[in-house]
């Protein structure tokens, strides 16, 4: 720089700094507000609450595991409380404050074990369980007066055992259709009203409890006389309500009525359900759709997983073997059940080890392996743990009636002698046969359903006997004319199922799907003869009017029914001790007693008026 040109420059400079300091100051910015973030989608819509309601049913007494033994001699175990207990863990530690454990209903009548306690070592496990509400299944009357004796005669409470473990539960035992035929209330000593409201994950949730109308005909009729039992839809659609006018926001019902689906594949095709075999689907058809948002049946012993007309149904085919599985999901916002999301397990093995290659525990599919490897079972990514606990607890029971399981009788049944609901069996008859003997009668008639299991090859044991014929019924006798007898037997084969019967032939038919008696002889072939009076040998039930003979039976004079009271053994223990003074082995006889007969001859029949 020259020593000419820096004064020009210092004068720029100064001509600048003044001009700065003649502009008045720029203000500071206001600080800007950031733009707000757009909502996350879980924030946008919060994750719905999910409930998990766990359903089991007609239980009967199986505390302990099914037992059986494959073609190659391995021992495979399914069922038992304290197993199930380990599936309910895992469903618990995955959905905390999330689970509803109920049941169907038919907690008793079935295993010695239940029997022998009147029930105390069933309820007992439930209350390990927790479970939270039971159906009030027909079975659960069975017991009668606390005791021995299993009809209530004058002056016994017939509630009293029944009673008894209602005080024990820990849960509700809940039948909102039961009343009581004086009061028309619900009889007092259920403790409840029929319905329940309880609380999982801030939903409120309503629980009612249905019986089954038939209850009358399927326990003895003594027992439940002063109770009614009403029709299921109006009950359960005033229950609901009452439910959702006291806030419950989800509505599940526990009932002992079921279903008979002959298809499992598509939960959403409950087209194979049969109506005619199916009181929960006529009940949710006849209901207002939404009215219950979920039902764990019982009663039929046939696995249901089906949405009916959107209504999620589970039931197992019951002895603690399986149970099923419905996950809700609730809106949190709304409070509405959210039936796009609703998932659905119609019946889940209940298995302490399976097959690593199968991965069940079910007898008939093992039976189908070619090799077997049995593991530790694993639910949900978990593996299965029985609850030490309860195992202890049911073993403490169980010893105490394990010696009279295992005793033996000193008779040999060479082959199984199987059962059948819908035919002549092996075992109906030989139980038949044996019953017209022990009376001394002309004629005897068992129903099938009260043939609780198959009798297996091997020595007689006083458990096995126990397990096919658990109720305590007495030794009962009807006495009546020919065309009195034809009567009874047009009730008898007049209706779904067939009687098992010894010292007649009977052909069976059917007319538009009805089925009817075609035809009674002799087993010689000759016809009935007219001017004689037949000794019909049978369980008490069947004597007191159970299993569609009740108006068969109001017809006869009652000095013609002996109910066989007055006898020391009950019907199981009377067959034992003839079996065991007989020293023979228990053969089925050959079959041919029951004939089926062809739709043309059952129509015959029905325009003839008579068989």
């Amino acid at each position: 720089m020259t020593s000419a040109t820096r004064p020009r420059l210092l004068g720029l400079l100064s001509a600048l700094l003044a001009a700065c300091a003649s502009t008045p100051p720029v203000p500071e910015a206001a600080p800007v507000a950031p733009l707000p973030l757009r909502p996350s989608a879980a924030e946008a819509a919060p994750e719905p609450l999910r409930i998990t309601v766990v359903g089991t049913n007609d239980l009967h007494g199986w505390v302990m595991p099914s037992r059986a033994t494959l073609p190659d001699g391995t021992g495979v175990e399914q069922g038992g409380l304290a197993t199930l207990a380990g599936y309910v863990a895992v469903l618990r530690a995955e959905n905390p404050d999330g689970v509803l454990l109920l049941d169907g209903g038919d907690l008793f009548q079935g295993t010695l074990a239940s029997n022998l306690t009147e029930g105390e070592v069933v309820i007992g496990a439930m209350n390990a369980l927790r479970y939270d509400a039971s159906a009030l299944g027909n079975h659960e009357f069975d017991y009668g007066p606390v005791g021995p004796r299993s009809v209530a005669l004058a002056g016994d409470d017939p509630f009293g055992a029944l009673k008894a473990r209602i005080a024990q539960a820990r849960f509700p035992v809940l039948g909102v259709n039961v009343t009581d035929s004086e009061t028309g209330v619900g009889p007092t000593w259920l403790g409840n009203e029929g319905t329940l409201l309880v609380e999982r994950r801030g939903v409120r949730i309503g629980i009612l409890g249905l019986a089954t109308p038939h209850t009358p005909k399927v326990t003895n009729p003594v027992n439940v006389a002063s109770l009614r039992f009403a029709p299921l839809a109006p009950a359960a659609l005033a229950a609901a309500q009452r439910l959702r006018a006291r806030g419950a926001e989800v509505v599940v019902a526990v009932a002992h009525a079921g279903a008979v689906c002959k298809r499992l594949d598509d939960p959403r095709d409950a087209s194979s359900c049969d109506r005619g075999d199916s009181e929960i689907v006529e009940l949710l058809e006849s209901l207002p759709e939404g009215t219950l948002d979920a039902v764990v049946a019982g009663h039929t012993h046939q696995p249901v997983g089906h949405f009916i007309r959107g209504t999620p149904v589970i039931e197992t085919s019951g002895k603690g073997r399986a149970f099923g599985l419905v996950e809700l999901f609730v809106d949190p916002v709304t409070r509405k059940v959210l039936p796009e999301r609703t998932l659905l397990q119609g019946s889940v093995p209940v298995c302490a080890r399976v097959d690593a290659a199968l991965g069940t525990c079910e007898e008939r599919k093992l039976k189908e392996a070619k090799r077997l490897e049995l593991v530790s079972a694993t639910f949900r990514g978990r593996v299965v743990v029985a609850d030490a606990t309860l195992e202890a607890q049911l073993a403490e029971a169980l010893a105490r009636v394990e010696e009279v399981q295992r005793r033996p009788l000193g008779v040999r049944v060479p082959a199984a002698l199987t059962r059948s609901h819908d035919t002549e069996s092996p075992l109906g008859s030989v139980l038949a046969d044996a019953l017209r003997e022990v009376t001394g009668s002309d004629v005897a008639l068992l129903n099938s359903g009260g043939l609780r299991a198959d009798l297996p090859a091997g020595e007689l044991t006083y458990g096995t006997v126990y397990e096919v014929l658990p109720f305590d019924n007495t030794l009962a006798v009807v006495t009546v004319t020919a065309p009195e007898l034809l009567r009874l037997l047009e009730a008898a084969y007049g209706r779904k199922g067939t009687f098992q019967v010894s010292g007649l032939k009977v052909g069976v038919g059917e007319c538009n799907g009805l089925q009817r008696l075609v035809s009674v002889t002799l087993p010689s072939g000759k016809p009935l003869p007219a001017g004689k009076r037949f000794r019909v040998a049978m369980p008490d039930f069947l004597a007191r009017g159970g299993s569609g003979l009740e108006e068969a039976l109001k017809a006869l004079p009652p000095a013609s029914i002996d109910l066989g009271e007055r006898h020391a053994l009950t019907l199981r223990d009377a067959l034992i001790e003839h079996w065991k003074a007989r020293g023979k082995p228990l053969v089925a006889p050959v079959p041919g007693r029951i004939l089926r007969a062809s739709e043309a001859a059952g129509c015959a029949t029905e325009a003839a008026g008579r068989p």
